[in-house]
């Protein structure tokens, strides 16, 4: 049996009486000979609320049947269903507001819609084009915001397919269409829950741009989830300002200028740091007797951390000198670094590879420095002992 939809008709019908026609065996399935509750399609979630006394955790499109799973059986077969409104209000203005979007992204720059998601935090739409410069965004929500705000009317309508129903968006469904009209701006048609003019939209937010295959996603807010986010931003900048003991509009040049010298400290730092690792390098080859080959060979064990470009720098500048093999053993997780001096007689990579393949490692490099892993701890020793033989 064909269910009702109330909800084409009234989005605004928060209560309504219906009879049960079906249910599952176990009572959590339901069907209503009609509805007030809006099935997950088209991009826009379904209706919570109550059945009974029972409340309606799902709400499933099942052709021209719609379920009501409830979270327990409901009893009897005349019902009352009682809409969750705030979730149907806000699902409403965000639908709106993304009709109105759309239309004056093809009112302005001939851009279609190509996608729809209303989410539980934002909405999104994702767009026939690859991007968007941020004057044009602006002007998009500028002119979003005074359509709202001009407050035209928001209609809905019934007509056959077959006519000349001057559409934003061309219909491939036959038969009856339900149409939402917003005054002089867009014809769509829509099986959506929606606001009965633009001004219970409320403010349109646009808060993010990516890109996602190939097209052009806009996340957006509308009505109250745009007030509060703009509260949350607001009291989130307040808080940057306060720590610079500055006025609000002069914190994004603070922050910038804070940035700008931490990245000239960073580098900073990372130059003293290797100019330090290379002292310690030659530091260590002074320090570091021959063996009986001949061949100065170090070795340094660290309980964990990784193979970093310190580390690097410390084992290149002991190589750079004659007759010279760095070997770096981090026991968590199990890695090793091994360098040698162009006369050692050794190509690292190769030579590394070769024993971290005993044992089920990985690795390589050039013939001066390479670099590789264990499975396990206890393998770092059969690795290394082919490389340190009189290390110190």
């Amino acid at each position: 049996m064909k269910t009702e939809r109330l909800y084409y008709h009234d989005s605004y019908l928060s209560e309504f009486s219906a009879r049960v026609v079906d249910r599952t065996p176990d009572g959590l399935r339901l069907y209503l000979d009609r509805t007030a509750f809006y099935p997950a399609s088209g991009g826009q979630p379904h209706d919570l609320g109550i059945i009974g006394d029972s409340a309606v955790v799902e709400v499933v499109q099942e052709d021209e049947r719609i379920a009501h799973l409830t979270s327990a059986p409901v009893q009897g077969v005349e019902v009352r269903g009682r809409i969750d409104w705030a979730r149907r209000f806000d699902h409403m203005q965000q639908h709106s507001g993304q009709h109105v979007l759309s239309a004056v992204l093809a009112e302005l720059y001939g851009i279609s819609t190509v996608g729809f998601h209303l989410g539980s935090e934002a909405s999104t739409i994702d767009l026939d084009a690859p991007s968007l410069e941020p004057d044009a965004i602006t002007a998009l929500e500028n002119r979003a915001n005074a359509v709202v705000f001009e407050n035209r009317p928001v209609a809905v309508s019934f007509q056959e397919a077959s006519e000349d129903l001057d559409l934003r968006k061309p219909s491939e469904r036959e038969g009856v269409l339900r149409i939402v009209t917003i005054q002089d701006l867009d014809r769509s048609a829509c099986g959506g829950t929606h606001v009965r003019a633009t001004g219970e939209i409320g403010p349109i937010l646009i808060r993010r741009l990516e890109k996602v295959h190939g097209s052009l996603r806009i996340e957006f807010l509308c009505g109250f989830r745009a007030v509060r986010r703009a509260r949350a931003d607001f009291e989130a900048l307040s808080r940057i300002a306060c720590l610079y003991s500055a006025p609000l509009d002069e914190t994004p040049s603070l922050v910038r200028a804070q940035s700008e010298a931490l990245d000239a400290a960073e580098k900073t730092w990372r130059r003293l740091a290797a100019e330090l690792a290379q002292y310690r390098g030659r530091e260590l080859y002074q320090a570091t007797p021959p063996d009986a080959t001949g061949l100065r060979r170090a070795f340094k064990s660290l309980p964990k951390g990784a193979i970093d470009d310190e580390l690097r720098a410390t084992a290149q500048s002991f190589t750079a000198q004659p007759g010279a093999l760095f070997l770096a053993v981090i026991e968590e997780p199990p890695a090793l670094l091994l360098a040698v001096s162009k006369d050692s007689g050794l190509h690292a990579g190769e030579a590394l590879k070769s024993a971290l393949a005993r044992v089920g490692g990985r690795g390589g490099g050039n013939a001066l420095l390479a670099q590789g892993s264990v499975p396990s701890r206890d393998l770092l020793d059969q690795v290394s002992g082919l490389f340190r033989g009189q290390a110190t």
